[in-house]
């Protein structure tokens, strides 16, 4: 077991440092098993024009306000973005606007045949700044502190191993740099039985999650949008966590 970071507790506080030390322990562990084996199952040979779609349609939350949940991220031009889970791009193109021709944006999936989509469209819409990067399970597959900010839509609910992906992606942020968070709001007896058969967690997993990767929660916007949740994350430094 690797990199497992064991923090110091005065001796007035041994039981609380035993349970957090067991929780530190056993998220380390879990990183050697999916915590959603088979989840991405349909995107191993997925078919494009299904998912074009599904993801680019009315009537999915991320689609009716992505141009607030753009304006959320706060890109400015020159900027550096991943889009982790891009999909059929339907925010890597937004993003290669908003950032300009001066910025980049990297198109981050685990199916290939989604990141030549992106790439055939980019050509197509003469969209330069894009740059397609067939990702691994666990790993982003970017240059360490490449990018000012990560972007990630309907997307950490399908991370196999979200501690292993989540570091590689803090690595590959500059300082400073951002994450972005959309994901559904999982509310027993509120959110659809799609969602609760489909999501494994809420936004308090989730955020406890990214916080113990080495990030800290800067801003929340829980109605931007119907049943999902917007939040912004930043990097701290190695010496801060």
């Amino acid at each position: 077991m690797k990199n497992v970071r064991i923090p110091f507790f005065r001796q007035s506080t041994p039981v609380v440092a035993i349970i957090l030390l067991v929780s530190a322990v056993s998220a380390a562990m879990a990183q050697d098993k999916s915590v959603n084996p088979g989840i991405n199952k349909t995107f191993e040979n997925p078919e494009v024009g299904e998912f074009v779609e599904r993801f680019e349609t009315e009537g999915r939350d991320a689609f009716d306000h992505r141009h607030e949940i753009v304006a959320a991220c706060q890109l400015q031009p020159g900027m550096t973005v991943a889009d982790i889970g891009a999909g059929t791009g339907l925010f890597t193109r937004l993003f290669a606007k908003s950032v300009g021709p001066e910025g980049r944006v990297y198109a981050v999936d685990i199916a290939e045949n989604f990141v030549k989509h992106i790439e055939q469209t980019a050509q197509a819409e003469d969209l330069k700044n894009i740059t397609g990067v067939v990702c691994g399970p666990d790993a982003v597959n970017l240059p360490d502190g490449s990018i000012d900010v990560a972007f990630i839509c309907d997307t950490y609910h399908h991370f196999e191993f979200p501690g292993k992906t989540m570091r590689s992606l803090h690595r590959a942020l500059k300082p400073g740099g951002q994450v972005v968070l959309v994901d559904f709001h999982r509310i027993e007896g509120v959110s659809r039985d799609w969602i609760l058969s489909h999501v494994r967690a809420g936004q308090e997993v989730f955020t406890g999650e990214i916080v113990e990767c080495g990030f800290r929660q800067i801003e929340e916007h829980p109605d931007l949008l119907e049943e999902s949740y917007l939040v912004r994350f930043e990097k701290l430094p190695a010496d801060a966590r």
